[in-house]
């Protein structure tokens, strides 16, 4: 080294931080990565289970790699037996590794960061198409509400149908979310990214509020929807009873049969109709200026749309 005019002491920590760097494995990385990232995901990460699609198809195989190692050869094959017949998984799992070699790139390793994109050119375009969840007709919500006991999963399935919000906002509501006729959802239980999302105010029916009055005898910690032994009724519990009753439709599916009642049956204008399911409606301008959630208007559609469900009951 001295005959070369290096410093070999130089050289020589050099080629130790150097093969420091290639030794990173890919496992080591993405725990990182996510790690730093927990602060901007619901739940830290949890609720959305970020990590999964890499945990489950990617370190199986690659995680003991060097991060250095990885090239679009190594993701198309990890990656091809999933990439048609679990599309969103797979597209999931991408963007998680692309995210984990920028994050080894911002810590000084030698990384491709085109590799994901040469892999998706390597896999093709994806052939799945997106399956819909399946949702009741509108027309026939009122003759399932009326079959609906009093059990704590028949009435989540109750208020779900009323309210017409997602699954976990309604199977984690709490007596402190409660304040008369008005049901506001935390951001934090709201679909989205941290810090894009705000609270919901959700305006409460005389019949969804019987609803919550009758569901507050099973209420444990303050939870009106208790699971068996602990926490909150699962995802699964609402799903699978509609299962047992031998229906296709899905719990989640009734916010399309809001929806379509709303656009089928009504004059309810798109932006208060799209607010009321909770989805941000409009461009990032026009968003800024808008400052009303529609609440006053959104009280009269869920009035209408619970004496429309009751209404039936009695025919």
């Amino acid at each position: 080294m001295v005959r070369q005019g290096k410093d070999a002491i130089k050289e020589r920590e050099r080629q130790r931080q150097e093969a420091e760097r290639n030794m990173h494995i890919l496992q080591d990385i993405a725990l990182d990565a996510f790690e730093s990232r927990k602060a901007e995901l619901k739940g830290d990460g949890k609720a959305g289970r970020w990590f999964t699609p890499l945990e489950l198809h990617v370190l199986p195989k690659l995680g003991r790699m060097p991060v250095s190692e990885i090239d679009q050869r190594d993701i198309r094959d990890t990656l091809a037996p999933i990439w048609h017949t679990k599309a969103d998984t797979a597209r999931k799992a991408m963007n998680r590794l692309a995210i984990c070699l920028r994050h080894a790139a911002a810590l000084g390793l030698d990384v491709d960061l085109q590799a994901t994109d040469k892999a998706k050119a390597l896999l093709g375009k994806q052939r799945h198409t997106a399956q819909h969840i399946p949702a009741m007709k509108w027309q026939d919500v009122p003759a399932f509400y009326r079959n609906l006991g009093g059990s704590v999963t028949e009435l989540a399935l109750k208020l779900l149908i009323l309210t017409a919000v997602r699954s976990y906002p309604l199977r984690h509501i709490h007596e402190d979310q409660i304040d008369g006729d008005i049901w506001t959802i935390p951001s934090a239980h709201m679909k989205g990214r941290v810090g894009a999302t705000s609270d919901l105010r959700v305006p409460l029916s005389t019949e969804a509020q019987a609803v919550i009055e009758e569901a507050r005898k099973f209420s444990r910690d303050g939870f009106l929807f208790p699971g068996t032994i602990k926490g909150v009724i699962s995802d699964m519990t609402m799903s699978n009873y509609m299962k047992r009753m031998g229906l296709e439709a899905r719990p989640h599916g009734f916010r399309s049969s809001f929806r379509d009642w709303c656009a089928e049956a009504t004059d309810t204008p798109r932006e208060i109709a799209e607010t009321a399911l909770g989805h941000v409606s409009g461009g990032s301008v026009e968003r800024a200026y808008r400052r009303t959630d529609y609440l006053d208007q959104r009280r009269d559609i869920a009035r209408v749309w619970s004496e429309f469900v009751i209404r039936r009951q009695s025919s």
